[in-house]
């Protein structure tokens, strides 16, 4: 199997604000005008956009939300994806992102809009390479990152996870 020092150069990808690695692969040429779009989006935005994102070793992605629905998709590695979502009411979900159904894995996991999601490896010293998709289309505009503070003060139930996995 090839490691993560492999993915990272033969996808020529590059380090991600929220952890990790990415390339984006696709950014549709398509636009749909702000005007149709929620209210929530302040600009037009393509269609969809996919990149490749990975996670090595001790990394990982921090809490964040986007505007938009994400799915990521588990494509290989050494590592599975412990995916942690928290809904705008608090509930919180887990997710195994990886190969082996009979081990509660799935290739697929949805972030919904506006919920705070975050990633890290089941195994410290693996990586895993996944996908994700966006639609309509990534734009950095449309992205949150969390602050540990203001999170834990929103869910207090949650501050254990939240001291791991989000940025000061």
């Amino acid at each position: 199997m090839k490691d993560a020092a492999y993915w990272i150069e033969k996808l020529e990808m590059e380090k991600h604000p929220e952890g990790g690695w990415f390339r984006e692969t696709y950014r549709s040429d398509e636009h749909i005008a702000a005007d149709n779009l929620p209210g929530r989006y302040t600009s037009d935005h393509c269609f969809s956009t996919t990149i490749y994102f990975l996670l090595k070793e001790e990394e990982q992605s921090v809490f964040h939300r986007l505007k938009s629905d994400e799915t990521w998709h588990f494509y290989t590695g050494t590592s599975v994806l412990r995916i942690s979502i928290i809904s705008r009411e608090g509930e919180l979900s887990h997710f195994l992102l990886g190969p082996n159904p009979d081990y509660d894995e799935v290739f697929q996991v949805l972030a919904p809009k506006n919920h705070w999601f975050a990633a890290e490896l089941t195994n410290s010293e693996g990586y895993a390479l996944i996908g994700c998709t966006v639609a309509p289309g990534f734009e950095y505009a449309d992205f949150e990152m969390a602050s540990r503070e203001n999170l834990i003060q929103q869910f207090p139930q949650h501050e254990r996870l939240i001291q791991k996995l989000a940025k000061r």
